[in-house]
This record gives C-alpha cells, structure tokens and sequence, in this order.
C-alpha cells in the first residue's frame, strides 16, 4: 500500500502490541462490552453507503468511465493496493476479477494469454489510476496488466509493486494458449500495459492474495479452497521474486485442521507453534498443490483469502472458518520462535459475515472486507480492535461486495471497491479515534 512501510507499521504495531497482554476474544464477548467502532450508522441522503457521523466518501472512478489508453473502467473491482509516488500522487493499482467471457472494457496490447481463434486478450488483469493525494483528482486510468483470469486479490511489495493473484486454474486447452494460476508482479509507476510474468516457482494454484515479510522478503500466500494451505515463498533473491525460490506450506504443531468446523482444534489465546514442509513441482499440473502438502502434514484453512502484513506479524482471513462458518481472522508471528493464533471467530452474522479482504488503519484496527452472496446481500466493511472487538463500520445498500481496502500513506484516506459495477470509493475521518 506504501512506500514508505516501516514508519507506518510502527504506527500502527504499537497499537497491535497491547494483544500480547490481552490476547483475543470470542466475538460475542468483545460485542457485549459495547465499546468498539466510531457509532451508530448514518443513512447516506445519495443510498450508496452508510457511515458513522464524522465519516465522508466519493467516488474516485466507475466502471465504463474512459480511461487515458482508449479504454474503459472494467467491472469487478476487486484487491487493490495503494502506493506514494512523491510530489503528492498516489498509485492504486486494482484488479478485476474477470472471466474469459465477460467485458474487459476493450483492453487490447501486450497480454499473458488470448482467446486462441481470436486472439482477442483475456479481460482478467490490473487497472492503475494515479491520483492527486490532496484533491483525489485522477490525473491518469489505464491498463496495467491484461490477458489473465480472475484477479482476485493480491499484495503489495516493499518496492513499490503489486502482486495480482490469479483465482483460476485454467489449463490451456485449444481454447486458451496458457496455463493458468499464477502470480504476476504490477509496477506501481509504470506507464501502461506490462510484459506479463508469471511467477511459477511461486505455486499454480487459487491464489487469493499475498503479502511480504519486510524483514526477510519471504512472501505470505492465501489459497481460497475450503481445504487450502497457507503458503510462503522464500525468494532465491529477496525483491526479484521471478529469480526463483522455495515453495512451502504451513504445519501447525498437533493441528491438521484449524478450520473449527466440528471441533474447535483451535481456541482463542492459544498460541501454536508452527513449521513448514517444502513442496515440489509448484507448477502442478494437476492442482494438487494443497494434496500433497496436507498429505505431508500442512494444516487445513477454509477459504484463505485477505492477507496483511503488520509489524512483525500477519493476518488472514478465512472466509468460512469457525463453527458459524462465518469467518476466522488469524494472526502469525513469523520471527524467531513462529506461532500462530486465532485472532477472531465469528459466532454470528451480524459480527462478521464472510470476511475477504483486509488491511490496518492508522489506529492499529483491521478493516475488513465482507463478501456474502445471500438472499439478502447485506455486506459492510467491518471494523476490528486490537481486543478482537467487532464493529460495523460502513454498509452498502447495493447488491455487491466490498474489496481492495487499502490507506493512504498519511492515513487519511481509505480506498475501497465496490465490486460490481465498479466503483472505487475514498473514506475519510477520524481514524486516529
């Protein structure tokens, strides 16, 4: 989301440390305590988007909007990653999570992978919008990144890039001339259409989102399958990722299953410690990676999806974790002796319904995506505290997901996607509050 990481995760780990004493606690506790989040929900006059008083929005871009390369905003805007260019821009670079058949808001130019009779590229890919960071004025939209399938999430680097994760394992077929279900790195500046790479020693499997270690450059990996890994990568060169490395997948200590469906294998302020097998053939033709690996004792996850790095630990949701099957958020210290903890178990919908994903506010909070497709879409961005309280902090009235939340370097802002149709979203507040 920054360039500049460490004086922002000082910030915001400061705030996180105040866990180690507390540790975490179950969801219907931390809501009857009643003291978490910034109030009630306002009703928006406009019937976009719910926030608490003190809270403002606008709409940054939408789908169909012409973009500087003769293109249009695609729809299904999903991760995203915020980044300082200096001289007062911002980069935010967006995914689209789109299928071969859907609109791709005309992209044309150099591409992963094309429609073998047509050669027309694959919708799926990145747009980037550079940003005035004071006034939001984007001064320039274009596509970064094209001929791909279903970028979900991804994460960003220490150096200034984002890593859009593919959701599909595609193989090429006559259809389609290339292998799918990879990762592919996005520079924040560059000016337009990238040479796709994919980062196969990086695994062939349904990515979700990543996130990098500043300390080590070992990069964290979320697979959404209700019987995924957590994957890491650790990089031949730390910060040339397409330089190689060793793929490997988490074991916790006496825990095969942290996904607490029947048995909670897992409780609250219970610290595991954790190893990691290595895996062969990353590539994995057959999409067996999460086989194999849980074949030589790596740790079940359900659904694996937003991943954030903090200082010195991470987060990741899990978006059909618990009991409740409504979600985990789980908390990894990576250094020295590596441990792993449930940070929050939803018990009920009105906590915290299918988490995706999820970044940390200036205060130390987490900000979380929700994602459920019910009948009654009712998603919101919720907020959780340092003490594992849960809160609702925004609410849309439309039938769509939230996604890609991410600050801006100097906290002001918070930008978030609204998935279908397409529109990118600033917040602003007290969030020092």
């Amino acid at each position: 989301m920054i360039t500049d990481r460490r004086r922002f995760l000082r910030a915001t780990g400061t705030a996180f440390a105040a866990l180690a004493a507390s540790g975490c606690m179950r969801g219907s506790l931390a809501a009857a305590a009643g003291r978490a989040g910034y109030g009630p929900l306002v009703t928006d006059p406009a019937g976009l988007i719910d926030l608490p008083a003190g809270f403002t929005y606008r709409i940054v871009s939408r789908l169909g909007d012409a973009m500087d390369d003769g293109f249009t905003v695609p729809d299904a805007a999903d991760g995203m990653g915020c980044f300082d260019l200096g001289g007062g821009k911002l980069a935010l670079v967006r995914n689209h999570e789109l299928r071969p058949e859907q609109d791709g808001g005309g992209v044309a130019g150099p591409a992963y992978d094309t429609v073998a009779r047509s050669m027309v590229p694959l919708p799926g890919g990145t747009t980037t919008l550079v940003i005035d960071s004071q006034t939001l004025a984007v001064e320039r939209q274009y596509r970064s990144l094209a001929g791909t399938i279903r970028n979900c999430a991804g994460g960003i680097t220490p150096w200034g890039s984002w890593l859009s994760c593919e959701e599909n394992v595609q193989r090429a077929n006559g259809r389609f001339n290339q292998d799918h279900g990879y990762v592919f790195e996005v520079p924040a500046r560059g000016t337009g259409l990238v040479t796709p790479v994919p980062l196969k020693a990086m695994g062939r499997f349904n990515h979700e989102a990543a996130c990098i270690d500043p300390a080590t450059g070992i990069v964290y990996l979320t697979e959404d399958r209700e019987d995924g890994l957590l994957y890491r990568f650790i990089p031949n060169v730390p910060g040339q990722l397409a330089q190689g490395g060793k793929l490997q997948a988490m074991v916790l200590d006496g825990v095969t299953d942290s996904r607490n469906w029947m048995d909670a294998n897992l409780s609250f302020n219970q610290w595991v410690g954790v190893h990691w097998v290595d895996l062969d053939n990353p590539e994995a033709p057959d999409d067996d990676l999460r086989k194999r690996g849980s074949a030589l004792g790596a740790t079940l996850f359900a659904r694996g999806e937003g991943i954030w790095m903090g200082e010195n630990e991470l987060y990741f949701v899990c978006t059909s974790g618990g009991h409740a099957k409504l979600g985990q958020i789980f908390r990894l210290r990576p250094a020295g002796a590596e441990s792993l903890q449930v940070f929050f178990e939803s018990t009920s919908a009105e906590q915290f319904n299918y988490g995706d994903n999820l970044t940390v506010a200036p205060n130390g909070h987490l900000v979380v995506c929700e994602d459920q497709y019910t009948d009654v879409v009712t998603n919101h961005l919720r907020g959780i505290t340092p003490r594992g309280e849960p809160y609702p902090l925004a609410f849309t009235k439309e039938q769509t997901e939230w996604a890609g939340a991410c600050f801006s370097p100097d906290g002001k802002w918070l930008f978030v996607n609204l998935y279908s149709p397409t529109r990118t979203v600033a917040i602003t507040g007290p969030w020092m509050a």
